[in-house]
């Protein structure tokens, strides 16, 4: 059990990020642990067709290519741990393809693989209830991959046995920080609001860069260094708390805005953000700039874990396909959106004549001319646009179909078309998310060391609840003549994220004094309108006083999320810059004193 700090490189935030992370991390010295991230619900489904081909295949090759290869010698010098949620769908043979590499260097660092996730096998004898929209288990035939999410506590023991590298299959995301934090500090599970504060650190950690200025509202601060930017690092404390920094002479920045910023992407109810481990509370915490590139983080509260697991099964669903065109010149918008409605026109007169049925669903978005703002755009003059039109299908024939008559509109369409002629789309498979529960104790959880498997102790089944108490919201402010009106961008910072076919958009009131004229004007009937012509479902609202912010959660806005989607933005990653735009009524000194 270590009484002091430990720090923490976040090295991964998604199956493709760059491989300078490991060596720059590795350069800055004095890490305790490298932690990676690279699962999402389309990476589960890309990885089960990899095994679907090839047994040995399913997880992130990379992992093993780019990061150990290349750097193994380096960690082993250091004394650095590996946690890494990289065996995907097939953390076994990620294993062995570690221990392979060991060997092959002479190395002596012992591999931990935590397996149990993968339900795939018993898909025949699955039956659940989808825990968001209530439908019925797919069919069998047609799941893809079915994996639960794992929480902390596997690692941990894990590391205590031994491990120098521990591989999970799908785990939460910020397990691989959690894990580390529960072993180094010796947490158990009553220790709630360690638990969440190491929960915390994991979460802003698994994005990567985008807690050290990537994806930031005020970009222009780091921008001339975002080639070279900094990984985050964590300087954890036994008591839950932590510093975020980067590696010194690294691009990009780490503030306020940052931090705040990756805590609320992607949440729900910030006073529920439930991980196998804990339910956390982050409506109360504290953030603040204590020097250059570092911020500290604390006051997570926990409460006692739940006692199930979420699954998330994928399974195909039809056919989709779609392609991009550009139209310039006077009356572009006009333009585009003739040659998307004669296109599907021509594509159903042909549907018809072979009997295929009509699409499931269809989408045109014209990018350039505010299409993403809906009602609120302001850009119908515009001489340049990207057509983008999309059909989804149940028969690959259908899609089929639908391309080769869009293809025939080339010589068809108004003028100015531009970006149309080369390779031809192909229909690819829709990937649809269904997600449940199951009881934690159903499931059995086994940490393999290549030479023994060691069973993961079971949970206990008489954990209570805690209900959190909602925080007071903003008072309403004073009402005044000496008003004036201002873009929401000038009073706050925001960022947005997919949770399956819902999203998050999290605003953070730049000073304090700015939050009750935000929370006024941006009440829940303000944001549905605002995305109104992506919105199917409610919004709800909630206030976090720590941060002085905001989370809205739009419910069932990007057209199915992920692959399932025809959207531009399925993963809804530019809808705080939707909201951004909003105006927002102040007191005119206030304004006068924004800096």
């Amino acid at each position: 059990m270590s009484e002091t700090n430990i720090r923490i490189g976040g090295a991964s935030g998604y199956w493709g990020d760059s491989a300078m992370a490991t060596p720059q991390l590795l350069k800055s010295g004095n890490l305790d642990y490298l932690v990676y991230d690279y699962l999402a619900e389309v990476t589960m489904s890309i990885m089960a067709r990899a095994r679907a081909q090839d047994q040995n295949m399913g997880y992130a090759r990379d992992f093993i290519t780019s990061v150990l290869k290349q750097n193994l010698g380096e960690i082993d010098r250091q004394g650095v741990k590996v946690i890494s949620n990289a065996g995907g769908v097939n953390p076994q043979s990620c294993g062995e393809a570690a221990r392979a590499l060991i060997a092959e260097q002479g190395l002596d660092l012992k591999v931990a693989v935590i397996l149990g996730d993968d339900l795939i096998d018993q898909k025949d004898n699955i039956t659940a209830t989808e825990m968001f929209s209530g439908e019925t288990f797919p069919d069998p035939e047609n799941l893809v991959s079915i994996n639960v999410y794992l929480g902390a506590f596997p690692i941990a023991q894990a590391l205590a046995e031994g491990a120098d590298i521990v591989i999970t299959g799908r785990s939460v995301d910020s397990a691989v920080t959690l894990g580390a934090c529960i072993h180094e500090f010796g947490w158990s599970q009553k220790d709630l609001d360690q638990l969440a504060g190491g929960t915390l650190a994991g979460h802003l950690l698994e994005c990567g860069p985008q807690a050290t200025g990537g994806n930031f509202t005020d970009w222009h601060l780091a921008v001339e260094t975002m080639d070279t930017i900094g990984y985050p690092i964590c300087d954890l404390r036994p008591d839950g708390s932590f510093d975020v920094t980067k590696p010194p002479g690294s691009g990009g920045i780490v503030n306020v805005g940052t931090i705040s910023e990756q805590m609320i992407y992607e949440i729900g109810d910030p006073q529920a953000y439930i991980v196998p481990d804990v339910v956390c509370d982050f409506s109360g915490v504290s953030i603040s700039q204590t020097s250059d590139d570092q911020v500290s983080v604390s006051g997570a509260r926990g409460y006692p874990a739940t006692d199930s697991y979420k699954v998330s099964a994928t399974f195909g669903d039809g056919w989709r396909a779609g392609a991009y065109m550009t139209f310039y010149g006077i009356d572009a918008k006009r333009k585009g959106q003739g040659f998307a409605d004669a296109t599907f026109k021509r594509a159903r007169t042909a549907l018809r004549a072979s009997n295929l049925g009509d699409f499931i669903e269809t989408s045109v978005e014209i990018l350039g001319a505010d299409s993403q703002f809906g009602s609120h755009g302001r850009a119908d003059d515009t001489r340049e646009v990207v057509v983008k039109y999309a059909a989804w299908h149940p028969d690959k024939a259908g899609i089929g179909t639908f391309l080769k008559e869009a293809a025939g509109m080339g010589l068809s369409s108004p003028p100015g078309l531009s970006g149309f002629f080369g390779t031809r789309a192909k229909p690819s498979p829709v990937v649809r998310l269904f997600s449940f529960l199951i009881p934690k104790n159903d499931l059995a959880i086994e940490i393999d060391f290549g030479d023994r498997k060691i069973a993961f102790e079971a949970w206990p089944d008489d954990l209570p609840t805690i209900d959190a108490e909602r925080p007071e919201v903003p008072a309403a402010p004073v009402e005044s003549d000496d008003m004036v009106t201002v873009p929401l961008i000038d009073l706050a910072w925001g960022r947005s994220g997919d949770k399956g076919n819902n999203a998050n958009v999290g605003i953070i009131a730049r000073k304090p004094e700015y939050m009750p004229y935000i929370w006024v004007a941006l009440d829940e009937a303000a944001v549905a309108d605002r995305f109104s012509h992506f919105l199917e479902g409610e919004v709800e609202r909630f206030y976090l006083p720590g941060p002085n912010a905001i989370n809205f959660f739009l419910h069932n806005v990007l057209g199915g999320g992920g692959v399932a989607s025809l959207r531009n933005d399925a993963l809804a990653k530019g809808y705080a810059q939707i909201l951004l735009d909003h105006p927002i009524p102040i007191l005119k000194h206030i304004v006068e004193d924004l800096t």
